[in-house]
């Protein structure tokens, strides 16, 4: 299975987001891959470096076409990891939108999946909806867009519930898709408040688990770490565990 985390809006806790899943699942022994689909490489420099030659990363994949199996790397304790690079900010303007260059990612999973069937697969998005984000959607069987406790944060879900419907005639498909909230402070109203919009907007696709506001969540990617490795009796650490048991029962995340 293949998930794609991705919301237009930063700051809300994408990278931190599918850091830990991978890094929960790892600890449960399911086999996780993660891909860094995101410009910014932060999901790389938090493994360590992103790779300083381009051909070293996802990047290569799109000018290329190198398989993906010849990009991945080890990520001790986590599985298979394949980097990012700064070049890929150049695949909007460079490839065009056509339905060729959308579907190269999906194609090249469809290779890299046979060699590992049982392997979870977790992409990191950038965070605006361009060549990069529709190629993870297109190749994306869920859909996790975490949404940080405000307003803002609401109206940006509201619009890739939008965006999502309005690809279902191309994709031929509804993209399973699941709101998680984050930094979610319990001494705010307003936390609340959006919870119950968005519940009330999106229903059974809004996760049951809440994940707090919480230091350890927000200093673990600073020192390269997950945050089970970090600070695993946290809260933070707790509610990715819960999050986890959530979609594994639901059969969302799987192998």
């Amino acid at each position: 299975m293949r998930v794609a985390v991705f919301n237009q809006k930063g700051g809300v806790g994408k990278t931190t987001t599918a850091l830990n899943l991978a890094a929960g699942l790892a600890l449960g022994f399911h086999p996780v891959r993660l891909i860094d689909l995101d410009p910014q490489a932060h999901l790389s420099a938090i493994r360590g470096a992103p790779p300083a030659d381009w051909r070293q990363s996802i990047y290569a994949h799109f000018p290329e076409s190198t398989p993906l199996h010849e990009l991945e790397v080890d990520w001790e304790g986590l599985g298979r990891f394949i980097p990012s690079h700064s070049e890929l900010m150049k695949v909007d303007s460079a490839f065009g939108k056509g339905p060729e260059v959308l579907e190269r990612l999906n194609r090249g999973m469809r290779d890299l999946d046979r060699s590992a069937p049982r392997r979870l697969t977790i992409i990191d998005c950038c965070p605006y909806l361009g060549v990069l984000a529709l190629n993870a959607i297109f190749a994306a069987d869920g859909l996790i867009v975490p949404v940080s406790s405000d307003y803002l944060s609401m109206r940006g879900a509201e619009q890739i519930e939008r965006t999502l419907k309005a690809l279902e005639p191309v994709l031929r498909r509804r993209v399973e898709r699941r709101y998680l909230l984050t930094r979610f402070d319990r001494r705010r109203r307003m936390s609340f408040e959006v919870e119950s919009r968005m519940r009330e907007s999106f229903g059974r696709d809004v996760c049951e688990t809440t994940i707090s506001e919480n230091v350890a969540v927000a200093e673990s990617p600073a020192v390269n770490r997950h945050i089970f490795a970090h600070a695993a009796s946290s809260r933070g650490a707790e509610d990715y565990a819960k999050l986890i048991d959530e979609l594994s029962s639901q059969r969302f995340l799987r192998g």
